[in-house]
């Protein structure tokens, strides 16, 4: 990588991230040369441009999923970043919508819409991102992908009650370079994605990322309700990077998205009602986003970032249609030194984000949110570092509020201890995971809520000597106001046919632990995790529930055998256990599975063949029972809750040329 993009690299990236600088990291200068190289344990070492501080020295722990692990999802999936995130410790993948197969993020057990999901630093899928989002992003052109677990409102603001999930994009090389995919899959699905960069001067570097994915419908028990939608998408981002070699840098970028995704009854079928019920979105995204970044002097640095969203949705629910737009705007302004032990950071921001319908506007909103935020992370000795955080926000239809973390790093020789607590917010929209499944035409208008709020703690034990690596780490959570629905009769005496959103009564609570274990001896590498969550949350009767569709138990183990540049084989294997299912007739826990997978890949010149066979075991929830409920819930969903696989034993492949 030439020097000056180096230095890009290094200015825009602590930029990208300067919403909370103990989190913002510049790449090391050989990070996309040499992804291997850079940490014994395939873990990224990452420096601050205003400290020098890597990764492993920052009191709040990001955990990185590096370029190799990327590569490897990328073939399984290319179309979407769901598998790639899902098979990160800790994090579970929920769908919310098996009828268009829309899926959240759950970080810890927390709920979903908790995650905030940044590119680059950038919130250029919403202040809120929608649950399709994250189906909606190819991994093409990411090196890596920073999660932070945990509330992280104290810097980031109200959409990041759960956590973080940052998705960094690769950069230019020496030379002009280019990556393409094709990927066939045995369920008629079909993608093609491009990535293509080069120096263009001295000082300015581009990239740009293309993508072409489609998907047949498919209705594998053959009830006539189409169990995996259809969909056609295209996407396309370039990317802009500039540096003076004088202490500033620019980076800009635009993206651009329009998919159409069906799926509700395939033609000439009906729902138990007797009638048709079509469900389809159409959606056009365009965003774009920049960040800049100057060294004032040789202990002080001023940073910009600001980006807009505009996304546009063409709904139907079988006979109600709607038109909504969706937006969504930051800027932000910041000044970040050192002074020997210590290091600050403090800033402004506005964020804005908007709702508008055509058909249900009782539902409109737009919340504009004004804030100040800083940060001290101060070493009090070679091995002790306290960084305590803060962030004010006046939100303008929930007020004030003040989310504040305190953490606390501890590194004596080779183990790493870290404690964190912190508190923030979730500012509540209508679009809680059942509406958007089956969306706004029966809900009541939003009445008399109150912002949804949490307080996290977590402990982590982290050691790490030659080709091992081990980490636990212990959390907790609780969280106050939840949204949930309500079901009523909008006629008296009449059946419930309409929901209303209310803040629940009494405290929803998570407990639980995390473990990490990675292994690796010459070309071979295991990595073995296990969570446990305790969760429980009112059951509106004056006792307490499980928390639905959160397993007590998970686990995984990833085996792999690589030698760079020549082949791949890797052998994955995942457990679920049992979980609360809330929204069926057919049963009220759920069954425990294991879900297989193989993975081959040999690489000849500039060409790599790789064939993934996913869910060897076949696992698949109508297997066990239909999704399709036997009449239509109150808030309009045909569905019930996705609690394994639905999909079954699925085969993917094809070839990625590198030229």
């Amino acid at each position: 990588m030439p020097k000056h993009f180096r230095s890009t690299a290094a200015g825009l990236t602590l930029c990208a991230l300067l919403a909370a600088p103990a989190y913002a990291q510049a790449v090391h200068p050989e990070d996309s040369e040499h992804h291997d190289e850079e940490a014994t344990m395939n873990t990224v070492v990452v420096t601050t441009t205003r400290s020098g501080r890597v990764a492993q020295d920052q009191s709040t722990r990001i955990e990185s999923i590096n370029l190799e692990e990327i590569e490897e999802k990328a073939i399984m999936r290319p179309g979407n970043i769901a598998t790639l995130v899902n098979e990160t410790g800790g994090i579970r993948v929920q769908v919310t919508s098996p009828a268009l197969g829309a899926a959240n993020v759950r970080v810890q057990g927390l709920y979903g819409r908790y995650t905030q999901l940044l590119a680059d630093g950038l919130p250029l899928y919403g202040g809120q991102a929608s649950s399709l989002g994250l189906l909606q992003i190819p991994p093409t052109d990411l090196r890596r992908v920073d999660v932070i677990k945990g509330a992280a409102s104290s810097l980031y603001g109200g959409s990041a009650l759960g956590g973080v999930i940052n998705l960094l994009s690769r950069l230019p090389g020496d030379e002009p370079e280019g990556e393409v995919l094709l990927n066939a899959t045995s369920r008629s699905g079909q993608d093609l994605t491009g990535y293509f960069a080069a120096p263009v001067t001295d000082e300015l570097g581009t990239s740009l990322t293309l993508g072409l994915h489609r998907q047949d419908k498919v209705d594998f028990d053959g009830d006539g309700w189409i169990d995996m939608p259809g969909y056609e998408r295209v996407t396309a981002r370039p990317r802009l990077f500039w540096e003076n070699g004088e202490g500033t840098n620019i980076y800009a970028t635009l993206g651009l998205m329009a998919e159409d995704r069906d799926g509700g009854t395939l033609d000439g079928r009906v729902a138990p009602d007797g009638q048709p019920f079509i469900q389809s979105q159409e959606t056009t995204r365009i965003d774009g986003g920049l960040i800049a970044n100057t060294e004032l002097t040789d202990t002080l640095s001023a940073h910009l970032r600001t980006s807009a969203m505009v996304q546009n949705h063409e709904h139907q629910f079988g006979d109600a249609r709607d038109e909504d737009r969706h937006e969504s705007y930051l800027l932000e302004a910041s000044l970040s030194g050192d002074l020997n032990r210590l290091d600050w950071v403090l800033g402004i921001a506005y964020q804005s984000d908007r709702f508008q319908s055509d058909t249900y506007p009782a539902f409109d909103y737009t919340y504009d949110v004004p804030g100040i935020f800083g940060e001290v992370d101060y070493d009090l000795n070679a091995d002790l570092t306290l960084s305590l955080s803060g962030r004010l926000d006046d939100h303008s239809t929930y007020g004030t509020q003040f989310s504040p973390r305190l953490s606390v790093l501890y590194r004596p020789g080779n183990w790493t201890f870290r404690g964190s607590v912190a508190e923030g917010y979730f500012a509540p929209t209508p679009f809680v995971e059942e509406i958007e499944a089956a969306g706004l035409s029966r809900l009541s208008p939003l009445s008399g809520l109150r912002e949804e709020t949490a307080q996290t703690a977590a402990f982590d034990v982290g050691y790490r000597s030659g080709s091992i690596e081990a980490n636990a780490t212990f959390f907790a959570s609780n969280v106050d106001g939840v949204t949930e629905l309500e079901p009523f009769s909008s006629q008296a005496g009449g059946s419930l046919d309409r929901v209303e959103l209310v803040n629940s009564d009494g405290t929803s609570q998570i407990r639980g632990t995390e473990l990490l274990l990675r292994y690796m001896w010459e070309d071979f590498k295991i990595t073995g995790s296990y969570l446990f969550v305790d969760s429980s949350e009112p059951d509106g009767l004056g006792g307490i529930q499980d928390i639905a569709l959160t397993p007590r138990h998970s686990a995984g183990m990833v085996a792999m055998w690589e030698r760079h540049g020549e082949f791949r084989l890797g052998l994955e294997m995942y457990y679920t256990g049992e979980q609360r299912v809330e929204d069926s007739p057919y049963r009220l826990q759920s069954d425990s599975f294991l879900d297989v997978g193989l993975l081959g890949e040999i690489t000849v010149g500039p060409a790599s063949w790789f064939i993934n066979a996913e869910n060897i075991l076949d696992v698949r929830q109508t297997r066990e029972e239909p999704i399709l409920l036997p009449a239509r819930a109150p808030s309009g969903r045909w569905t019930t809750d996705i609690w394994s696989r639905n999909d079954g034993f699925i085969i993917n492949g094809g070839v990625r040329l590198r030229f």
